[in-house]
């Protein structure tokens, strides 16, 4: 079984507690979830790599984020309701909610071929948004795409990538989204 609560991701900066959820009847388990959720926020590439964050799993309703996931119409509802319209197709931030739409979690886009990249993307970019990260242009053809670009709709020349730092440890960052 899966500890309701897990360790501590990073080293140092501000410490993030999160709770996972699954909507029952998704047919995907809060334990498969949850670990999936964890490899994506203690990779070396992720959020934790520059410092200003650490993560934590924990069971307490008052966890700073709860990241979800939720069938379409759940996922509509909640956004709806914090003026976010994902058209029964993308996911978003909802105040503390990190709603992630389980059809692309299943299925992922047609432009992003591998499914467990798309699937650390989908947690990185809403999660960023929890972290205060606005969305991201392309920053040039054929170059990694920003976590922060929406690669749900598109990559608008850039190659798919699921991590907010490249291999070198830099942040890959293209420019804000007017």
């Amino acid at each position: 079984a899966l500890p309701r609560s897990g360790p501590v991701r990073g080293t140092r900066g501000e410490l993030i507690t999160h709770r996972v959820a699954a909507e029952q009847g998704s047919g995907v388990s809060v334990r498969d979830f949850a670990l999936a959720v964890d490899a994506t926020l203690r990779h070396p590439r992720g959020w934790t790599a520059g410092g200003h964050w650490r993560f934590q799993r924990v069971a307490s309703a008052d966890a700073d984020l709860v990241i979800r996931l939720a069938t379409p119409d759940t996922v509509d509802a909640y956004c709806a309701a914090a003026g976010a319209d994902t058209d029964g197709y993308t996911s978003c931030r909802a105040g503390r909610h990190v709603m992630l739409n389980l059809d692309r979690w299943l299925d992922g886009v047609p432009h992003v071929r591998d499914l467990a990249l798309y699937r650390h993307y989908l947690v990185n970019h809403e999660v960023g948004h929890g972290l205060g990260q606005g969305h991201e242009r392309c920053p040039g053809k054929g170059r990694p795409a920003p976590v922060m670009l929406q690669q749900t709709l598109g990559l608008d020349g850039c190659t798919p990538n699921p991590w907010p730092r490249g291999a070198d440890g830099r942040l890959v960052t293209g420019p804000p989204t007017p």
